[in-house]
């Protein structure tokens, strides 16, 4: 059994920053779980474009306001406590933020922690 508490990992190699976001990953690969799972945080007003073009995301809002634009339709959904979203055609997205958001996140196959967001808003394929 794996327990791990969120307010522990905020300040170890765990909680990931980049701009305007913090990604707590309470799961990694070398968990051997099969996925990742992380807690992340938008602040309000921050905009970010994402393309997971090696991986399947779920994410799910525990709180605040925001909206996500699918980049190949053009169709925007509200995000609000309760919406979940599934990137399983590797969606190329915008992710607004109204309000902070605090979202629930699970990555196929699952991140090893220590990603970054390449140019074109990916992370390299997992080894």
């Amino acid at each position: 059994m794996i327990v791990r508490d969120l307010n522990e990992l905020m300040n170890t190699d765990r909680a990931v920053s980049d701009k305007q976001w913090t990604s707590v990953r309470m799961l990694l690969a070398d968990d051997e779980m099969g996925f990742s799972f992380h807690i992340t945080i938008l602040q309000a007003g921050s905009e970010h474009t994402f393309h997971y073009k090696h991986h399947f995301e779920s994410v799910y809002c525990i709180s605040g306001k925001g909206s996500i634009t699918d980049l190949g339709t053009g169709e925007t959904h509200q995000i609000r406590p309760g919406v979940m979203y599934a990137l399983n055609l590797h969606d190329q997205h915008t992710l607004r933020a109204e309000e902070e958001l605090v979202m629930a996140c699970c990555f196929n196959p699952p991140v090893t922690g220590t990603e970054v967001h390449r140019e074109d808003g990916s992370y390299a394929p997992a080894d």
